[in-house]
């Protein structure tokens, strides 16, 4: 794989006196698929919170690309190339499909057909609803449409806060191989997803992040036999 591109550095979060991160770690290179897995509450959500810049850690470091960006504001770190698609899709209901892409478009001023036109490949659902609103879309067409929105700022990294939530199992599939495909299209991903499997089986390397403090780390493959992480995330004994 290639240069670090994210490293994380002793991060620590708190809200009031709880600490919800608790001095993790990790890093990501150029070119992979990281996942970081654990129950809800873990600090999973929390860390890629901090990274995007929504929250600032109590200490520790996030350096993107060589550069420290713990102290800078969510659209600095957005226009690094650093994008995040939210838990929840948040998409814009009242707007099109084609508005809500271009809305992940709003730091660029160049010709976004060519991205466009991209994001109807991984999701030709999407094209032939560019015209509906955000609102009137599944659940599962939402996830496309929020993956799509983020694609169109041009990634260095596309983080990902549990993109298979309350979709029924033949989507997650879908989405899980689109996340394959735009990671071989050259785009790193970082994804803390529930759903373990499937989370394990993209990736190049997890993190198993438990009460803010990361306890197994190795290879996608690694994890998925390892006995301790099948007991706990993957319902095996």
């Amino acid at each position: 794989m290639g240069e670090q591109l994210l490293q994380i550095e002793n991060l620590k979060v708190r809200y009031g006196g709880i600490e919800a991160v608790r001095g993790i770690s990790f890093d990501v290179k150029q070119g992979e698929i990281v996942t970081l897995i654990g129950a809800n509450g873990a600090g999973k959500s929390s860390t890629l919170r901090t990274i995007s810049g929504l929250v600032k850690p109590s200490e520790g470091k996030v350096i993107f690309g060589g550069e420290d960006i713990t102290a800078k504001d969510p659209t600095q770190i957005v226009q690094k190339g650093l994008m995040m698609v939210p838990e929840g899709r948040r998409i814009f209901p009242n707007l099109t499909v084609l508005e809500n892409l271009k809305v992940g478009a709003y730091l660029r001023n160049d010709d976004l057909e060519k991205d466009i036109e991209a994001v109807y490949g991984y999701f030709p659902r999407l094209k032939e609803r560019s015209w509906q609103e955000g609102g009137t879309l599944s659940g599962g067409e939402q996830q496309m449409l929020a993956v799509g929105r983020a694609l169109m700022g041009r990634p260095r990294l596309l983080m990902m806060d549990e993109p298979s939530l309350g979709l029924a199992p033949i989507v997650v599939q879908e989405i899980f191989k689109i996340i394959r495909r735009i990671n071989e299209a050259g785009t790193t991903v970082l994804l803390i997803e529930q759903n373990a499997n499937m989370a394990l089986g993209v990736a190049d390397r997890a993190y198993v992040i438990e009460n803010g403090k990361i306890t197994i780390e190795g290879t996608g493959e690694e994890l998925l036999k390892d006995e301790k992480v099948r007991a706990a995330y993957l319902g095996a004994s």
